[in-house]
């Protein structure tokens, strides 16, 4: 008997295969960061074209080989089908997946990553945030998610309320990490801590910075 297994997650990326084929990196819930083979997908009429574009959330039925992972059926539940109307939200979008796809290794569960990465790429999308606060948001818990936060750097100074937002952006439910807004010299004293942190814990170039840092300065 074929030994099919179900999973949740979402798309990172995707590389062509052969003619028709796509490989996709997806992040799932039951079995942390895989790669399937999603066969025929670049085919417009195939079955599985279209539902393994980054960002793609939902459900993958896949053959579990020797080796590797097939997809066998994809029901999509989230395209986030916004970033095609917004460039910037999109970019913002394609390095959250980056990041995480940085940090995350093949077949390590990491449901809370998962679970941050998905509320925020919803956040992106709302009008009402910016984009900059919400990305320094992401990338402080990101590395609360992967027990590398190290707190405040002693040598940064930052203000009292930039201090009290850093301790609410580490603290706060999930649910309720989206739902505060910061001024504008706060917000950079955020972006501030956020590049510190990056230069520290990511050792090689991130493809979707380029881009995203037109956006901000």
């Amino acid at each position: 008997m074929e030994d099919i297994l179900t999973v949740r997650g979402i798309v990172l990326k995707h590389s062509p295969s052969g003619d028709y084929d796509w490989v996709a990196t997806i992040f799932t819930r039951e079995r942390g960061k895989i790669t399937a083979f999603a066969k025929s997908a670049r085919k417009p009429a195939a079955k599985l074209s279209g539902c393994v574009e980054p960002f793609c959330f939902g459900t993958f039925k896949l053959f579990v080989g020797k080796n590797s992972y097939t997809i066998v059926e994809a029901d999509i539940d989230n395209y986030f089908e916004g970033f095609r109307q917004d460039l910037e939200g999109a970019c913002y979008g394609t390095f959250f997946l980056e990041l995480v796809n940085y940090y995350t290794r093949e077949n390590n569960e990491d449901v809370f990553l998962l679970n941050l990465l998905y509320v925020s790429l919803k956040a992106l999308l709302k009008e009402s945030l910016d984009n900059r606060l919400v990305r320094c948001i992401f990338e402080v818990r990101s590395l609360v998610a992967e027990g590398e936060y190290p707190g405040i750097p002693e040598d940064l100074k930052l203000s009292d309320s930039a201090r009290y937002a850093v301790d609410f952006i580490v603290n706060t439910p999930l649910e309720k990490l989206y739902t505060f807004s910061v001024s504008d010299s706060v917000l950079n004293e955020l972006m501030a801590l956020s590049k510190v942190f990056r230069h520290r814990f990511i050792d090689k170039p991130l493809k979707s910075l380029e881009m995203l840092e037109t956006f901000e300065y």
